[in-house]
């Protein structure tokens, strides 16, 4: 191990959920190295996830494709003044860019061939075919930097530190409902996986009453236009809830009851803040499973039953409604 490292970007500029689940790595390297200052490089739209951190420093935007040239990419990690990046996500003209920047030391993946050419320090880990746990993998690659890389999931939970979230607005706090278990559905996925169906979605919803329960549906503005004609159809205790800010999201995401959804963003999130969380998988032979459930002290996960006709689907329609309306009673208060 090398002399104390001053600041260390950490590059993370895929998905929501990628990010959160990149959090545990965050308060491990906070560990080990307490006086440095800790810089995530992300995309803007995911930005509230890192500045939510109680381990992180500053936060380093990376621009959208085509929005910067070569030298202003290279610029922004110059300016940053680090003697470490370490990349997590790999990603070519972010490696191109530390190189170009001369940050000193450079580490990722030796599996992806431009590290060979950007990188001062190459892991040889293996995400395609590992059983592991993105969160532990994230270990792996960082093995550089850390002492003890082989934690189960249950030792990462204390180190997500997502504690800095803004408070709830007044707006938002008015629509939760005293005396009622507030729940978030997150209904649709974004493409990552095939959604559960919407008429079991309205099933769950009219299985827990409304003397009991206030449902809020989250999802981005377009995915509440297209979800229109359903929200519509759905009782008076359920909510759109659609269209939120992800910093929103968050604070009221952590004043909730809980959270169901399928394999997304949002439901890392809410097993990050560590709020009951929901997660709807595909049966067990598939590997999404093991590298994506959520991680939360209060996280849990319902899988479907292991389809006749493809054992490695991603679908979900065989999570009965009655399954999850058992799961979520029991966060009534």
């Amino acid at each position: 191990m090398s002399a104390t490292p001053r600041r260390i970007i950490v590059s993370r500029t895929d998905r929501l959920g990628d990010v959160v689940l990149t959090l545990p790595l965050l308060g491990l390297l906070k560990q080990r190295w307490p006086d440095a200052q800790l810089l995530p490089l992300v995309r803007r739209y995911a930005q509230p996830i890192v500045e939510a951190s109680e381990h992180v420093h500053a936060v380093l935007e990376w621009p959208e494709h085509g929005s910067a040239s070569d030298d202003e990419r290279a610029r922004i990690l110059r300016e940053a003044d680090a003697d470490i990046i370490l990349h997590v996500f790999p990603r070519r003209e972010v490696a191109n860019a530390a190189r170009d920047a001369r940050i000193l030391r450079r580490i990722g993946s030796a599996r992806r061939w431009f590290h060979w050419l950007t990188c001062t320090e190459r892991v040889n880990v293996s995400r395609k075919r590992s059983l592991l746990h993105e969160a532990q993998l994230n270990l792996k690659l960082s093995r550089p930097l850390l002492d003890n890389t082989d934690l189960a999931l249950h030792q990462l939970v204390p180190y997500i530190g997502l504690t800095r979230t803004a408070p709830l607005s007044e707006l938002l706090a008015a629509r939760l409902r005293t005396g009622r278990t507030n729940v978030l559905l997150q209904p649709l996925t974004g493409g990552t996986v095939p959604p559960w169906p919407l008429a079991r979605w309205k099933a769950l919803t009219e299985s827990l009453g409304a003397d009991r329960f206030r449902f809020f549906v989250t999802g981005t503005s377009d995915e509440g236009r297209s979800l229109r004609p359903w929200l519509d159809s759905l009782g008076a205790h359920v909510e759109d809830a659609t269209g939120l800010a992800l910093a929103e999201l968050l604070a009221f995401t952590r004043a909730s009851d809980g959270l169901v959804a399928a394999s997304t963003g949002p439901l890392h999130i809410a097993a990050a803040v560590g709020v009951p969380a929901l997660g709807l998988y595909p049966a067990r032979s598939n590997p999404l499973l093991s590298r994506w459930q959520p991680l939360g002290a209060r996280a849990e996960v319902i899988v479907a039953p292991e389809p006749a006709h493809l054992p490695s689907s991603l679908d979900i329609d065989g999570i009965a409604v009655e399954q999850v309306r058992d799961a979520v009673a029991r966060w009534s208060h």
